[in-house]
């Protein structure tokens, strides 16, 4: 088991990771004083560890379609059925969305209830379940509504990665191949643990230094920008990090247009994406101008185009990049049929689970 620790000025939580993690919820339960638990799961009951209280087990989906403000106020309507207080505690077991969604109706609920994330997707295990970022998505875009609430402990018990089919493994590893432009060492070849255990320690210590995402903490969205947009123009037939992993190809694309990396960094962005069996092209049906009205709706877009590119000092956030630039630099992307991308992550994630074995 390894633990990562998150020290912040007034709040501090650990990450576990390993295999049978989920049997410290009790321990993490009973530490917390609370008397009752309501459990979000979007697995079976039995992935679900006893929480040594009186609990209420909640049925979810993981998936954009229930990302929403409807859901956080049916979650906090059976909270209030069940005489959930502040003194107690909420439990999400499931996949990114999931996470995001029951952290957001802990947040408001009563102004905040603890939560204890379960992530059961390595998706959730390297990113959305750690650093306190809750949302939900509305038609103009996704996580536009949101709080900051840390959780009080996160345990990525790596059992449940074994039960996921081979395309939900790579969605993890788009978050994991951005991770090589953002300061973490090389991460390719390495056991799944390790890799969960060396993104989570990056994004602790990122979130350490700026838990509201003022400034450095913007580094973690590398590839997002246009990731987010592509999940919004497909209809999220491209998953989060396959969207990710063709996002963090064009912030090399991007970067180098700018004059701020060479060919050869712009190629690697390529090579760590091609490694994780990731798609590394735009669909066809994307279209430029689309794209880039999309990308305006970023969070990071307070006055114009902005994304987190590599350059002389690092990744860091460049604002008000010109939409010309933009735009040119996405017509330079290699193009393919969404079809063909949502296969080739198929196809990438048989041959990168084999290549595990």
């Amino acid at each position: 088991m390894t633990s990562v620790p998150l020290r912040l000025r007034d709040h501090s939580y650990d990450v576990l990771i390993g295999p049978g993690v989920r049997t410290s919820l009790a321990e993490v339960v009973r530490r917390l004083g609370a008397r009752r638990a309501v459990v979000v799961s979007a697995r079976p009951e039995s992935w679900v560890p006893d929480t040594g209280v009186e609990t209420l087990l909640l049925p979810a989906r993981d998936g954009e379609q229930d990302k929403t403000l409807a859901t956080v106020e049916a979650l906090c309507g059976e909270f209030v059925r069940f005489g959930l207080t502040r003194s107690d505690v909420v439990v999400s077991c499931g996949g990114g969305t999931t996470t995001d969604v029951v952290g957001l109706a802990a947040a408001l609920y009563h102004r905040g209830v603890p939560v204890v994330h379960l992530p059961t997707s390595l998706l959730a295990q390297v990113d959305a379940s750690v650093g306190g970022k809750t949302a939900v998505n509305l038609p103009a875009g996704k996580n536009l509504v949101g709080a900051y609430w840390q959780p009080s402990a996160v345990l990525c018990d790596t059992d449940y990665l074994s039960t996921l089919p081979p395309r939900e493994k790579l969605n993890g590893l788009g978050e994991i191949a951005r991770c090589h432009f953002i300061g973490a060492a090389d991460l390719r070849g390495l056991p799944p643990a390790e890799q969960i255990a060396a993104s989570v320690t990056l994004k602790a210590r990122i979130v350490e230094m700026d838990e509201r995402d003022t400034g450095v903490r913007h580094l973690l969205n590398y590839g997002h920008t246009l990731g987010h947009a592509l999940e919004r123009a497909t209809d999220f037939a491209l998953r989060h990090g396959e969207a990710v992993a063709v996002g963090t190809v064009f912030a090399g694309v991007l970067a180098g247009a700018l004059g701020r990396i060479d060919q050869a960094r712009v190629e690697e962005h390529r090579e760590v994406v091609r490694y994780y069996g990731l798609p590394t092209a735009l669909p066809v049906e994307a279209d430029t101008a689309a794209l880039v009205r999309l990308m305006r709706h970023d969070k990071k877009a307070i006055t114009g185009l902005a994304f987190v590119l590599d350059g002389p000092k690092g990744a860091e956030l460049v604002s008000d990049v010109p939409q010309e630039a933009v735009a040119h630099a996405l017509d330079r992307m290699p193009r393919a049929p969404l079809a063909d991308l949502v296969g080739e992550a198929v196809l990438g994630a048989s041959t990168t689970d084999t290549a595990r074995k």
